[in-house]
């Protein structure tokens, strides 16, 4: 959806890195190995990013730490775009409506720090929880976002680290 937008596909993992989980935080060189781009192509996006104020940048023992700027007048409506661009909302719809008594829905791994690998990690703590709906919707929910997802369910709520995305 959005790289019909944002042609560019630093600028795309630097916003989905940034914008799905508040928390996240890098410098020039970790994100150049982690997108396996090159690091000037990398400082290119960060500054262009920066400049336009979606991104603030702090100087730490000698690096510059860049994270979202969550000041910015568009910075939910960036979230919300990267969110639905990877398909949280979907996940988010067809799940926490339909399948019983949900306490929590924490995404994690690789989403939960920004990287798009392409399977994305959801925990769901609850009781009462419809496995079977869960195995009916979670192709249908896969083949519309075009990305892999693992659900795993308990009842007893984890300090598993994640991007809490529901808490009743």
């Amino acid at each position: 959806m959005l790289e019909s937008i944002i042609t560019s596909k630093t600028r795309l993992n630097l916003l989905i890195k940034f914008f799905l989980n508040i928390a996240n935080k890098g410098y020039l060189n970790s994100l150049a190995n982690e997108f396996g781009e090159s690091t000037n192509s990398v400082r290119k996006e960060l500054n262009n990013l920066t400049s336009a104020g979606y991104l603030v940048k702090k100087y730490t023992n000698n690096k510059v730490i860049y994270s979202a700027n969550v000041k910015h007048p568009m910075f939910s409506i960036l979230q919300s775009v990267v969110r639905k661009h990877l398909g949280i909302e979907d996940i988010l719809t067809k799940v926490l409506y339909n399948i019983g008594n949900i306490e929590k829905i924490v995404l994690l791994g690789d989403y939960a720090k920004g990287i798009d690998s392409g399977t994305i990690e959801v925990l769901i703590v609850g009781k009462d929880i419809d496995k079977k709906y869960l195995d009916t919707i979670q192709p249908k929910i896969e083949k519309k976002i075009k990305r892999r997802i693992n659900f795993m369910i308990s009842s007893r709520n984890t300090t598993q680290p994640g991007l809490v995305l529901f808490e009743s």
